[in-house]
């Protein structure tokens, strides 16, 4: 990205966003529990605003070591934090309150974050999100930027848009590097010449957009997987996976 990109001024519906993420007991959408969140309010110029949340939860399980080395949390490091029946209430109404005003909010893979949140409150008695608006990097840089090569993680994402990430799987660090990778996004999505889709006039269209843009990628990937797993399916569904 070049200067004059990183300082084109972004529709006044992004003048405020949340950045959320997670870092979980695991991979499994709908078993795995949350570990550490965090949700900050930023500026479109990537400032975060003061009352943001970092929550650190006992999952009420053990956390396996492969997903302790990648966030760095332990089952000694969580043994005294709140247990996931405090924890994800605390989530899901922080990011409804979102939701009701309007703020958009910004996950890197949403599916995975809200997936995981969906079924973690559900199981513990907790009424899902009621969806407001949701802005997913992941999903616009597969649309807006598709034959690139590469890996499409936070970190190669990071350095394609020139953000500094400075502690890759902290739920803070990496919700707040998605926020400048995704506001940097948008920033290059407004400003080319033949995008592949249109720029988005609103957060509803481009909250709508996502989701058929998320169920095109998986349906390719699927029939991809296919070549070598006849009987792969698709897992369509943003920002909440349709399991079954």
């Amino acid at each position: 990205m070049n200067e004059a990109t990183n300082k084109l001024k972004l529709p006044n519906w992004l003048d405020t966003i949340a950045v959320f993420d997670t870092e979980t007991t695991g991979l499994n959408l709908a078993q795995d529990r949350i570990v550490t969140a965090a949700l900050h309010r930023m500026t479109s110029d990537g400032e975060i605003i003061p009352g943001g949340f970092d929550w650190v939860i006992n999952p009420g399980i053990p956390i396996p070591e492969v997903a302790s080395k990648v966030h760095g949390f332990y089952d000694k490091d969580v043994a005294e934090a709140m247990p996931s029946s405090q924890g994800v209430p605390q989530i899901v109404d922080a990011i409804n309150a979102c939701f009701a005003e309007g703020i958009p909010v910004l996950a890197y893979n949403a599916a995975y974050d809200f997936t995981i949140l969906h079924y973690e409150a559900i199981r513990n008695g907790v009424n899902p999100l009621e969806f407001g608006l949701v802005i997913d990097p992941l999903v616009i840089d597969k649309t807006i930027d598709k034959y690139r090569k590469g890996k499409r993680n936070l970190v190669s994402a990071a350095e394609r848009y020139q953000v500094e990430l400075l502690a890759a799987h902290t739920a803070k660090d990496d919700a707040v590097a998605a926020g400048h990778v995704g506001l940097a996004m948008l920033r290059f999505f407004s400003a080319m010449e033949k995008p592949v889709v249109a720029f988005p006039a609103s957060a509803q269209i481009l909250h709508d957009e996502q989701a058929k843009w998320a169920d095109e990628i998986e349906a390719s990937y699927a029939k991809w997987r296919q070549q070598d797993v006849p009987d792969y399916k698709p897992v369509f569904g943003w920002p909440v996976k349709k399991l079954a």
